[in-house]
């Protein structure tokens, strides 16, 4: 078998131009893109889908791998890729911003530590929560589903030169509203009932005025936070999946998928 240099480029394309968007979403996704994953292991877990996927894909295109539409079909790659990995982290960044927002609110915003995901010093009820996102979003098969995800859009989106559309970059763009809107919701409670406390001390100033208030509603404040964030723990997963099936629903979208739910 006389093995030419077009075959040659071939076999190599079907493997290197699958490779280029499962590496960027690997790279960029929820926990796995994090610095807390070396980077050869995530190459290698690249490798193995590729190699276990790569065989079952659609024909790649007839174009030259080392050529200007070879590039311009790589840069798709990356792009939808880095897309995937970008609306991930959209789904633990909703709940970080919570975390922040009753963090200020209950003076615990003092305590800080560093973010593995984003290597910036982020206060500990934010942190808190990234925890619990971590491990519903695993729980869930979070990483399977999206494995599963890039997978299909190999068929829907296939390997060419026309990658995401105007409108799926728009959509993206739009979720971060969505992104806010989950962290108000979630956050909502806690910051309700922190104004009723400190309303409450305000009322205390008035009668007696004698009372040093702004010793004593310090430790309060944090007292009462914690207890705060002990009872809206209940509510956690249910406004987790809500934002799960959103980030779903996304991800379909920007992939031309038909899995959003009735």
């Amino acid at each position: 078998m006389n093995i030419t240099s077009t075959l040659l480029m071939e076999m190599l394309a079907a493997y290197i131009w699958p490779f280029t968007r499962l590496a960027s979403m690997l790279m960029t996704m929820l926990v796995i893109g994090s610095q807390s994953v070396p980077i050869m292991v995530r190459m290698f877990y690249c490798i193995v889908l590729t190699a276990v996927i790569a065989p079952v894909l659609p024909k790649m295109p007839a174009t030259d791998l080392f050529s200007m539409g070879g590039v311009m079909i790589t840069s798709q790659q990356v792009l939808i890729g880095i897309a995937m990995g970008l609306i991930s982290q959209m789904l633990v960044q909703a709940f970080i911003m919570a975390g922040q927002i009753i963090s200020m609110q209950t003076s615990l915003g003092f305590a800080s530590m560093v973010d593995p995901l984003n290597g910036e010093s982020t206060p500990v009820v934010g942190q808190f929560y990234l925890m619990l996102g971590t491990l519903l979003f695993f729980a869930l098969d979070g990483h399977l589903t999206m494995i599963q995800m890039i997978t299909q859009s190999f068929i829907t989106l296939p390997v060419s030169a026309e990658g995401l559309t105007i409108s799926s970059m728009h959509a993206i763009v739009d979720f971060v509203s969505v992104l806010f809107q989950t962290a108000l919701s979630f956050s909502l409670s806690a910051t309700i009932a922190l104004l009723l406390i400190n309303f409450s001390f305000g009322v205390m100033t008035r009668a007696a005025p004698q009372l040093n208030v702004f010793s004593m509603g310090f430790a309060v404040t944090m007292i009462c936070g914690l207890f705060i964030m002990w009872a809206s723990l209940s509510g956690f997963m249910d406004h987790f999946v809500l934002h799960w099936q959103r980030t779903q629903n996304l991800m379909c979208d920007v992939l031309a998928l038909s899995c959003r739910e009735p």
